[in-house]
């Protein structure tokens, strides 16, 4: 059998170039050398972030993923957890760059909320200082760990998508696609490797200079109250690049590293989703290396517990399990090279899959391998 489009890599980008060829009426097949997800697309928060996200590209593709998810979450049975993101801001400073980013274009129907507010909607929030929020109606939250094997299973039994899992690819010339259990046909294929650098284009690849990142994450028991909205807080004003729009970020980044060098140390900034059984997902670290080692230090962890206990009510809540995760970073956040014009390799290098999978795979078939118009 011959193929319109071979995907190498059944994480979210590589589902995200399935799902948008199978939608076009295209005949996809879908490679994976592991038998199921376990990389970076299910060790997440499963939050679709759009405010924030980079000027430019980065956005776009945010806000076009998130739409794409919107769409095709009912249709998978992928329960939608919670809406919404509040950024909360602990200082005037931090306050400062919430006002700004409110009046640029990229915080469209986003909303300033005083104090007052922030404690009407989330009346666990607490901290020395709180200044406001930043109300952003964009996000959703799917539960990684089940949206990822749901939306592979709606591809194959509906969508018509063929999927071959426990192959291992050892090679790709245009129009073929070798594994171990032998070639397979595709007029076009797109390479999604995730943060596997170094065995598929490994020389286009290191044009780009990728290394990579591993983050702590951690699920705590129920807190005894409902998140509305995912919250993150002033750090997060620091590690999105959104906010770098603001005249007065420099400023903010100057303040926090002066106060909070420890946790800037370990890349840290927090995120708070919750999951439907009550329980929470909290981060997350960054530490960098060309391969980063497999060890959670203890020191790391009470970090970000101690500032989700400065941000949240969390007196009844305990940790259930941690984990890490790794993805691939560069200093742009994604990038699409051609080594052929039927070849094409999609890499996410700033752990923003979940949030622009869909607007990536849209420019790699549209722009890049032309089978979408």
């Amino acid at each position: 059998m011959r193929y319109d489009l071979a995907v190498i890599g059944a994480g979210i980008v590589g589902l995200a170039h399935a799902t948008l060829a199978a939608r076009a009426g295209l005949k996809v097949v879908v490679i994976d050398r592991d038998m199921r997800a376990n990389g970076a697309s299910v060790r997440n928060f499963g939050f679709v972030t759009v405010t924030g996200q980079g000027q430019g590209d980065t956005w776009r593709r945010a806000r076009f993923s998130r739409d794409i998810w919107a769409e095709i979450v009912p249709q998978a049975g992928i329960d939608v957890l919670h809406k919404g993101l509040v950024m909360l801001t602990h200082s005037p400073g931090a306050r400062r760059v919430i006002e700004e980013f409110a009046r640029h274009p990229m915080g469209e129907e986003c909303a300033l909320w005083e104090p007052e507010q922030v404690r009407a909607a989330l009346p666990f929030a607490h901290g020395n200082g709180l200044s406001g929020g930043l109300h952003s109606p964009h996000e959703l939250r799917v539960e990684s760990r089940t949206a990822i094997p749901k939306l592979a299973a709606w591809l194959e039994e509906t969508q018509g998508v063929s999927f071959r899992r426990g192959v291992a690819v050892t090679g790709i010339v245009p129009g073929r696609v070798e594994t171990a259990l032998g070639p397979i046909e595709a007029e076009a294929i797109a390479v999604c490797p995730g943060h596997d650098f170094r065995t598929l284009f490994p020389e286009v690849i290191a044009r780009h200079r990728p290394q990579e990142c591993k983050l702590h994450m951690l699920r705590l028991s129920d807190p005894g109250w409902r998140l509305p909205h995912a919250v993150m807080s002033d750090f997060g004003l620091l590690r999105y690049r959104g906010y770098h729009v603001c005249p007065s970020q420099p400023a903010l980044a100057a303040q926090l590293q002066q106060e909070a060098p420890e946790i800037l140390a370990d890349g840290i900034h927090l995120i708070v989703v919750q999951s439907a059984d009550g329980s929470l997902v909290v981060g997350d670290s960054h530490h960098y290396g060309a391969t980063v080692d497999d060890f959670a230090p203890e020191s790391v962890d009470r970090k970000i517990l101690d500032l989700a206990r400065s941000t949240l009510d969390l007196s009844r809540s305990e940790v259930v399990e941690r984990w890490v995760g790794v993805y691939g970073s560069a200093e742009q956040d994604a990038f699409i090279e051609t080594p052929d014009p039927r070849i094409a390799i999609t890499c996410v290098t700033s752990g923003t899959g979940a949030s622009t999978a869909f607007g990536l795979a849209q420019d790699c078939l549209g722009h890049y391998l032309g089978i979408l118009p």
